[in-house]
């Protein structure tokens, strides 16, 4: 895990950052989202191997999550993880993925929710024209 020191980034260069990430692939696009937040919002920006491993208590930090529930997605088999001794450890490959599906998941749900909304408008608006 590299911690990637850095000094303030004028806020014109992170638009410039943000301006280029229109013309790559979604794949840097994403890449350049975050670390153009992190930037804007001053946050330390570490570079990770898909082998390191973390700790219960990072990941839930890194998930916006309490560690009960992540240790009861652990449990449930949601998160592999694998023991060191009587400690669990998390490889980051297998956080990005599940984090990759979560972002999935909410993006299905949200598009589910939109399209029905749509659909009880257009009910709604053929109604008020029959009365």
């Amino acid at each position: 895990m590299d911690t990637i020191n850095r000094k303030p980034v004028p806020s014109a260069q992170i638009d410039q950052l943000e301006q280029l990430k229109e013309t790559l692939p979604v794949e840097m696009r994403e890449v350049l989202h975050a670390l153009a937040s992190s930037l804007r919002d001053g946050d330390d920006i570490i570079a990770l191997e898909a082998n390191d491993t973390v700790t219960p208590n990072e990941a839930a930090k890194r998930l916006r999550m309490s560690r009960t529930h992540l240790y009861k997605l652990l449990d449930d088999g949601v998160i592999p993880f694998h023991r060191v001794g009587r400690d669990r450890r998390i490889l980051m490959s297998d956080l990005v993925k599940f984090i990759q599906h979560r972002d999935a998941e909410r993006r299905d749900l949200a598009e589910r929710f939109a399209s029905r909304q749509q659909i009880e408008d257009e009910a709604a608006s053929e109604i008020a024209e029959l009365l």
